[in-house]
């Protein structure tokens, strides 16, 4: 620790320290634009300048090293008279435009010039003028002119997303920031550049010109969209939402948000969205009903399949979006009724993964651990697509000289140092663990277990063998399994594999989890029990009756089509959703259900923290909470599902204060090598924009070259082998169907592996995302 005085006050600060943090913990506010904790020190505003004894000028805060014994003046003569002159030099050429722009109001070059500027300029010659930058469909450089040149946009990019997309050309008044040759920014955090501009340079353009900063109402809420649980600020006006921003909690997502939780709020105020219940007539015409008599009809339907069927034929259905009040009253209402078909895993196609789980799937570590990691290893994850804040903080840590090793099947730029990596098909990432499982046995000098003989003799790859001789070495080391291999038809082998291998070299195991609260799912009991049916078994035998809640069947689920064939078939479905296009073509009844905004609910992030949250505006039109609906339909069914007063002790009735011991990542199942196939596979990743309805419903994210409609990607050898050439429309045929698609050559593709992706109308017909395809030219 060093010892310096501040403004008179003496602090202890930590050797290393910048100016600017040991004047913030002693309360004393230094002004500044270009400093932002998390990024690198430019010290390109001059605004922080303060008073250093013995130093022959002003220097500044932000890029000066505290010494033992040094005196510092934050608040003197010579530091005003600094600031002023720096405040003066910012407005020199900075438009006088705050009455037309989005930052009026949260400005910070508006604050501190009230502070620090003077009542008139001295400047009298033209201002320049920046012309205006197409940043893409999210971010809008419309006054670029306002740029003050702090680069902390620039900075963010190379650090926090890992890509630069922006940067500066020219010199001196003439410099100006800009995309690379003009191009669009796709950053899956780009957003968060807009929070960090400290004047209106960079504003959010689905959000332009909607709102006035004190129009907005501010209330926090919880995100939906990834398993992290991100914490945001709703901003709202007349009840609808405007905006939505970070709400900094360090130990979850820092000060940050992915787009996805940013611009999704678009989809909340969609055209499609359900406001009263809806039934269809014998003609197939849908017409509005009431509350009452729409759950009347639902429970007397509900009653004649239980008596001419058996409770059996019903099965309730919902996503990893659910709230654990929803997921436990929806469970409750369905097992009164005497059935046990319930489910949540809607991408799951190993069923015995069930059975060789000793607890609850989860991380397996804090983020405080995550950044303590010397080695990591991450199998079968899409992982800037599906957890991009949590590879947000993998890129950190391998800044700092942790090794990053990946094993999955499709060689994407993960923006980060990567020590080494494996692509290989969706069926040999089984084997590719019984792989590396021999190579460290053999370094170890270890038995090789029984199921692995056959590999006793292979010749260790270098990959392998890199990859292998990491994690022997000491230090704190953690092996993650991505979504993929969760939903791999051999997961519960995998699983095993990379248990196998983190018991050996003594590494921690996670999952990098579905949703926002797949833990609430498994905690809430959500899951087939005593006989019950999994989400497969439902829809490989149709039942007589479906209900489901807050998916889309055809979208959201491994085999689209095979979901939408038994629901077909199917006698009387209810569908629990926001949206009227989710449910209409399967549909006998459609009941409004409050999406996260507008009902309250908890969920349990992939950390196993739990986090409440209540609605921030009022439900759309008759629209309800779908833990209100449960209810009321349990009790005109009979059962008195609802014991409780409120809301609050309904949520602390459903989990015990020790629910954290119940969470593991051991396994009781065997070591095997997996099922290699020798045909082409499909690889099929969720694209960030399409995980969800309420995504899929945000014009703004769907207009981003991550919502375009899909190619049939292979890599050069593929192609080769198969005689096609790149811009070819081919069709592509799978045992659930065919499509007409373009190829394009990609070679992150792995040998003998064709990439659609999954998430769209267009490529649902493909069926299941691990199916065998052939192609044919036209």
């Amino acid at each position: 620790m060093v010892d310096i005085i501040v403004d008179g006050k003496k602090v202890s600060v930590p050797k290393g320290s910048k100016l600017i943090q040991a004047t913030q913990s002693v309360g004393c506010y230094v002004p500044h634009f270009c400093y932002h904790k998390k990024l690198s020190i430019a010290a390109n505003c001059r605004m922080c300048l303060v008073e250093v004894e013995k130093a022959p000028k002003a220097l500044p805060a932000c890029s000066t090293v505290v010494t033992d014994g040094m005196v510092v003046h934050t608040n003197s003569k010579k530091v005003k008279d600094a600031q002023k002159s720096v405040m003066e030099f910012l407005l020199i050429n900075h438009p006088l435009d705050c009455p037309v722009c989005d930052k009026g109001g949260e400005c910070q070059l508006q604050d501190l010039a009230v502070g620090y500027g003077s009542s008139h300029s001295r400047y009298k010659e033209e201002k320049r003028v920046v012309f205006q930058k197409n940043l893409g469909p999210l971010i809008s450089a419309s006054e670029m002119s306002r740029c003050i040149h702090c680069t902390r946009c620039v900075r963010f990019g190379e650090e926090i997303a890992g890509v630069v997309e922006l940067g500066m050309i020219n010199r001196g008044e003439k410099s100006e920031i800009t995309s690379f040759l003009g191009r669009s920014i796709e950053s899956e955090l780009s957003g968060n550049m807009i929070d960090i501009c400290p004047v209106g340079a960079l504003t959010s353009k689905p959000f332009r010109f909607s709102a006035r900063n004190w129009e907005l109402a501010r209330r926090k809420s919880i995100s939906p969209h990834d398993s992290l649980g991100t914490n945001l600020i709703i901003q709202v006006k007349r009840d609808k939402v405007m905006r939505v921003v970070p709400f900094e909690v360090e130990n979850i997502n820092e000060c940050w948000i992915s787009d996805r939780d940013r611009f999704s709020y678009d989809g909340l105020n969609s055209n499609d969205r359900l406001s009263a219940p809806m039934i269809k007539d014998d003609s197939g015409n849908w017409h509005e009903i009431s509350w009452q008599d729409a759950l009347v009809k639902v429970s007397k339907e509900l009653i004649r399949i239980k008596e001419s069927y058996g409770a059996h034929e019903i099965g309730a259905l919902t996503s990893e979006y659910s709230t654990l009040e929803e997921y436990f009253l929806f469970g409750e209402m369905l097992r009164m009724l005497g059935s046990n078909n319930t489910d949540f895993r809607l991408r799951q196609t190993d069923f015995n993964f069930d059975n060789s789980l000793d607890g609850i799937p989860w991380l397996g570590l804090s983020m405080k651990e995550i950044e303590e990691l010397d080695v990591v290893v991450i199998i079968g994850s899409f992982l800037r697509k599906d957890h991009p804040l949590l590879a947000q903080r993998f890129r950190q840590i391998s800044k700092n000289g942790s090794k990053i090793f990946i094993i999955d099947s499709y060689a994407s730029d993960q923006l980060m140092n990567v020590s080494g990596r494996i692509s290989v098909k969706p069926s040999e990432i089984t084997f590719t663990i019984a792989k590396l499982y021999v190579a460290i046995s053999r370094i170890q000098g270890k038995k090789i277990p029984e199921e692995f003989i056959g590999l006793k003799d292979y010749i260790i790859d270098n990959e392998i063998e890199n990859i292998a001789n990491s994690l022997v070495c000491s230090g704190k080391h953690a092996i993650f399994l991505g979504n993929t291999t969760v939903s791999m038809p051999d997961a519960s082998t995998a699983f095993a594999n990379s248990y196998g291998v983190s018991r050996l070299v003594g590494a921690k195991l996670g999952f990098l989890t579905f949703g926002a609260n797949a833990l609430g799912g498994y905690l809430a009991g959500f899951i087939p029990k005593n006989g019950g049916k999994n989400v497969l078994q439902m829809f490989e035998k149709p039942l007589k009756s479906y209900l489901i809640m807050h998916f889309d069947p055809l979208l959201d689920t491994d085999n689209g089509p095979l979901s939408m064939k038994s629901l077909s078939e199917a006698e009387f479905n209810v569908a629990f959703v926001s949206y009227a296009s989710q449910a209409m073509k399967w549909a006998d009844l459609m009941l409004p259900i409050s999406p996260f905004t507008e009902t309250s609910g908890s969920f349990i992030n992939s950390q196993g923290i739990f986090q409440s949250f209540k609605s921030v505006v009022p439900p759309l039109g008759l629209t309800r909470p779908a833990w209100k609906v449960i209810g009321e339909l349990s009790s005109l069914l009979g059962f008195p599902v609802l014991k409780h007063k409120d809301f609050d002790s309904l949520k602390n009735s459903i989990l015990d204060e020790n629910f954290n011991n119940r969470l593991s990542n051991s396994t009781n199942s065997s070591l095997g090598l997996g099922n290699p196939k020798q045909s082409f596979e499909r690889l099929a990743d969720i694209p960030i924009y399409r995980s969800d309805c309420i995504v899929r419903h945000s014009i703004p994210l769907q207009e981003t070259s991550s919502s375009k409609e899909p190619f049939l990607r292979m890599n050069t050898r593929s192609m080769s082998l198969l005689s096609l050439n790149e811009n070819e429309e081919v069709m592509v045929s799978s045992n659930s169907g065919k499509l007409k698609i373009k190829i394009l050559i990609d070679n992150c593709v792995p040998d003998g592996v064709l990439h659609i992706s999954a998430g769209f109308e267009s490529t649902s017909s493909l069926g299941s995302s691990f199916c065998t395809l052939n192609v044919e030219r036209l």
